[in-house]
């Protein structure tokens, strides 16, 4: 088995959470289904609909539309070990930039794509008091995330980008900058194959890798319905810390920090304070 197949797979029509039984499948048996037990084995709805997918696939076009961009699957060495032990691990990540980054301690900084002045100053200082011990990691969307991105490269520390769409595809447009320059100079991971646009559900499955490949999360002015939220309700079913920047309480921007700080998250008012959880 090879990362190309597990591409196929998906492009095929499988989410990521079948390809991972199929993976799971040839690890205990050490052979490769056949297409009717990849069928069976994925629990697809319509198994003939999805092996006619498969068999129409061009190999040709698809295999150079693969060879894009490197990729890493969840059957090499270099798989990042934090991310092996979640739920619903993404069996292949398309890179560009610094893959040896993965092996450094990380920690994920998430909020509002439509932050206060307030919030950008704050996420800026806490991550300037890191003093660049812990790899930033963020989804390179607006607001918080695209501050956090700047606020490590500005205090020459690293960081990295995880996006919900492929490595070829610049979402949000104002990103496009950044996204290139953390993709030569730092890196930016992705799930999701060349030419693949957002789509809404991409960014819940985004999140997830965000708080899978870091020790805990920073989050900042997160409303109580928001996706940073759900960033950090992953990262506590995967046992990670969660720790809230308090805000004002006047309009709303950080109701759900301090809700997470009612329900145990640390609060954190500069980066000595996430340090010291760490024991840095």
């Amino acid at each position: 088995m090879n990362k190309y197949e597990l591409y196929k797979l998906k492009v095929a029509g499988l989410s990521n959470e079948q390809v991972f039984r199929i993976v799971s499948y040839w690890e205990m048996n050490g052979d490769w289904p056949d297409l009717e037990q990849i069928a069976q084995l994925a629990g697809c709805r319509n198994q003939a609909i999805f092996i006619e997918r498969y068999i129409r696939i061009d190999d040709q076009i698809l295999r150079e539309e693969f060879k894009e961009f490197d990729s890493i699957s969840i059957m090499d060495e270099e798989y990042p070990e934090e991310l092996l032990w979640m739920h619903n691990p993404p069996v292949l990540l398309f890179y560009e930039g610094n893959i040896d980054l993965l092996k450094h301690p990380k920690i994920a900084v998430v909020g509002s794509r439509r932050c206060s002045r307030t919030g950008i100053h704050s996420v800026e200082k806490i991550i300037n008091e890191l003093n660049n011990e812990l790899v930033v990691v963020s989804g390179l969307a607006k607001g918080i995330d695209a501050a956090s991105h700047y606020a490590a490269i500005r205090n020459g520390g690293k960081t990295i980008g995880v996006i919900g769409t492929g490595l070829d595809v610049y979402y949000p447009r104002c990103n496009k900058q950044l996204q290139k320059h953390m993709s030569e100079r730092y890196l930016v991971l992705t799930e999701y194959g060349p030419g693949q646009g957002p789509q809404k559900h991409h960014f819940p499955e985004r999140n997830r890798i965000i708080a899978g490949l870091s020790r805990g999360v920073i989050v900042a002015e997160a409303r109580m319905r928001s996706g940073s939220l759900i960033t950090c309700e992953r990262a506590l079913e995967e046992g990670r810390d969660v720790f809230a920047i308090p805000g004002s309480i006047i309009d709303g921007r950080s109701d759900g920090c301090h809700h997470l700080i009612q329900e145990g998250a640390k609060l954190v008012t500069s980066g000595k304070d996430v340090l010291d959880e760490f024991e840095f």
